[in-house]
């Protein structure tokens, strides 16, 4: 069997790491930015952070804030107009998976117009050429959109979430500085921190796993499970903004070349029809399809209580599966995470719609157990 595995070509990581954006634009040969950020890091000056070191470097840029919490191929269609009448050569994306997302499908159709319908770009497209250079610096430690060949658009039209896999849309430069997340909300450290844990989990054992990707989900949990709760009790506490900054890149750097599973099949539905935030999707998913997917992964499920401190000699296989989900269930609880779907405004007549768009999602087949429409229909009501 022929592994791939796909990264960045330079990554930067620490606090005050923005500061290289000038030396490596240079090296690069470019000269002006394309900024594709969201109103809400322009308005608490999270932006700006990394702005003012284009300023004082003397590098010009443009600034696109069309972004919404989920985006949408009409955001995408507005940013490759805008990128074109903007004379930028390079995209700068600052902000969470939606803007670093939307920039990923602003580059690559930018380069390949025949896939300006959006709609096109969906699972596996056949790209090819290179995204126009991204340059990413995630504000969440979460989606770890600045490491990984996947994004997620919405379909407006459709209700649906399109899932795009295409190793020409890696940023060419990742840059983790956790100083740009300090200001983020507790609600949202908590979310995205359970989306970088999910990614991890379903990362591990999702059936295209293997040793090095192993290596590092494993690694991304343990650091999840020591940073999350500082990181969203003690907003600006270094270490654990760093940590859970890290983590989530190391997450990402493994379920990026090996596929997710159920849990993101089923989170994206919910995002698209419902607007529900991903990271809250995924976390109240997570605990109610570990006990599902338990039975085909149980050795994994050992790595996972062991690197959540839950693991004690003489357990058996079955008994530490029940540790790690407990663990998981009660870390989400710690921090704030709903436990139900109707808490989010779900209710049982919306449940077949979603299923329905769960069994087609790109995600599903990845997962360790096989599910039917039936199945998921189910777990939806388990979470209800």
């Amino acid at each position: 069997m022929i592994n791939r595995f796909i990264l960045n070509e330079v990554s930067y990581f620490g606090p005050g790491a923005r500061e290289v954006l000038p030396k490596e634009i240079t090296r690069l040969g470019l000269h002006k930015a394309f900024v594709a950020t969201d109103k809400d890091l322009i308005k608490y000056g999270v932006a700006d952070k990394v702005l003012s070191v284009l300023k004082s470097a003397g590098i010009p840029y443009e600034v696109f804030s069309e972004i919404k919490q989920n985006p949408t191929v009409f955001n995408v269609k507005t940013g490759v107009k805008a990128f074109a009448e903007s004379g930028a050569d390079f995209i700068l994306a600052i902000g969470g998976g939606s803007s670093i997302d939307t920039a990923k499908a602003i580059g690559i159709i930018t380069n390949n117009p025949e896939f300006s319908d959006v709609v096109s770009l969906e699972g596996v497209a056949d790209t090819k050429k290179k995204s126009v250079p991204i340059i990413a610096l995630p504000t969440t430690a979460g989606t770890a959109a600045e490491v990984t060949i996947n994004y997620v658009i919405t379909d407006e039209v459709n209700e649906k979430k399109m899932v795009c896999v295409d190793p020409n849309d890696i940023p060419a430069i990742a840059i983790v500085d956790a100083e740009l997340m300090y200001t983020l909300p507790k609600s949202l450290t908590a979310s995205t921190g359970l989306d970088a844990l999910t990614h991890a989990i379903e990362g591990l054992i999702t059936k295209g796993a293997w040793e090095m990707s192993d290596m590092f989900e494993i690694k991304a949990i343990e650091m999840i499970v020591r940073y999350l709760e500082t990181a969203v009790n003690e907003p600006t506490n270094a270490e654990a903004r760093n940590g859970m900054a890290v983590a989530q890149y190391i997450a990402g750097m493994a379920f990026s070349n090996v596929g997710l599973g159920v849990v993101h099949g089923m989170a994206h539905p919910l995002g698209a029809i419902f607007d529900i935030p991903h990271g809250v999707a995924n976390a109240l998913l997570l605990p109610v399809i570990m006990e599902f997917n338990a039975s085909a992964a149980l050795d994994k499920y050992v790595y996972i209580a062991k690197s959540m401190n839950v693991y004690t000699s003489g357990m058996s296989r079955e008994e530490a599966a029940r540790a790690a989900i407990e663990a998981v269930k009660s870390l989400a609880i710690r921090v704030g995470i709903p436990q139900h779907l109707s808490e989010l405004g779900i209710e049982e007549e919306d449940l077949e719609r979603l299923s329905e768009a769960a069994f087609a999602d790109v995600c599903t087949p990845g997962n360790p157990r096989e599910v039917s429409k039936e199945i998921i229909l189910e777990l939806y009501r388990k979470a209800l």
